[in-house]
């Protein structure tokens, strides 16, 4: 699907610029015609001696104002006030800060005055998430690091006429996130309302169980890791994730130890029925980096309110008692 969306572009690309040449170029060959009394091929056109005869204007009568002239011009230059001159708007540029939290969590600070209620897309280590501004153009936001140096990339999702002479127009910030070595954390991202999920079943825990973490489990139920889901969904087409996180060395030991199995699952829905659906993961164990592509055909919508499970998405985590 990326490749037919990035040739789409190209041949809109390439008809724009057709277009262009097809407006101007007449312009260019007429103005040439005209001047030379003949046409683009050569040929020798007729002079009308009444149209090559310079033309009289007389009584000229101005019907609109100077934009450069104002009331002040009829009063005697001694009189006038000194003119006010409009400082240039600054660029509506992206500011950010960030704080290492526990966990190997980070806080990020955003702040776009002049933007907003916009849109922007945090880039962290392959992970890309789209969120909406305040307002106020400020946004506060608890992320799960993916490295033990951390740095994010905010990119707004549009320019203003003030950004082209810019110099940067999002924001990157970098932070040291000590205890990165002792999280485990899987990540599933995707584009668009697709349906996906993670299920993370701690120590042979069952589905509804103490243990079986994901984002529609019971507030009550008790489980050794977390799961946090980052991004808007009411956008269009935004870009979503969620992240399990397992914290090896807590305060108590976990209850068990052994594996944890993840699984990624796909509801069937009237939206995704009948079509070709991708998602992404990355599996941080050890400060290192796991990516994996999934592209998924969706059975037809009979089949809606269903789910499809793939076990083999993402590589189970081996956690040893201590």
């Amino acid at each position: 699907m990326l490749n037919k969306r990035i040739v789409l572009m190209s041949a809109a690309t390439a008809a724009c610029a057709l277009g262009i040449g097809f407006f101007m170029q007449p312009t260019t060959f007429g103005s040439a015609g005209l001047a030379g009394g003949s046409d683009q091929a050569g040929l020798q056109l007729p002079q009308d001696p009444e149209l090559a005869r310079p033309i009289a204007i007389e009584k000229i009568t101005l019907t609109s104002a100077n934009p450069g002239l104002s009331e002040d011009d009829d009063i005697p230059s001694a009189q006038r006030q000194p003119a006010q001159r409009q400082s240039p708007v600054a660029a509506c540029g992206v500011t950010a800060s960030a704080t290492a939290l526990p966990g190997a969590l980070v806080a990020l600070q955003i702040s776009a005055p002049c933007r907003g209620n916009e849109r922007i897309t945090l880039h962290h280590q392959g992970m890309m998430v789209t969120e909406t501004l305040g307002p106020d153009g400020q946004l506060e936001l608890v992320i799960p690091a993916l490295s033990s140096t951390a740095t994010f990339i905010i990119a707004p999702a549009t320019l203003t006429p003030t950004d082209a002479a810019a110099a940067a127009v999002g924001a990157v910030v970098q932070v040291a996130v000590p205890d990165m070595a002792e999280v485990d954390r899987v990540v599933l991202q995707w584009s668009g309302n697709s349906g996906f999920e993670i299920h993370a079943r701690e120590f042979g825990a069952q589905y509804g169980e103490n243990g079986h973490v994901w984002h529609g489990a019971d507030p009550s139920q008790k489980a050794a890791g977390k799961l946090m889901q980052l991004g808007d969904a009411t956008q269009l087409v935004p870009r979503l994730a969620e992240i399990y996180s397992f914290q090896r060395n807590q305060g108590e030991a976990p209850a068990a130890a052994g594996d944890i199995e993840i699984s990624v699952e796909a509801e069937i829905t009237e939206i995704n029925c009948g079509r070709e659906i991708a998602a992404q993961s990355l599996r941080v164990v050890a400060g290192r980096i796991q990516t994996r592509d999934l592209v998924l055909n969706m059975p037809d919508c009979t089949a809606s309110g269903d789910f499809l499970v793939l076990n083999n998405l993402v590589e189970n985590l081996k956690i040893a008692a201590r």
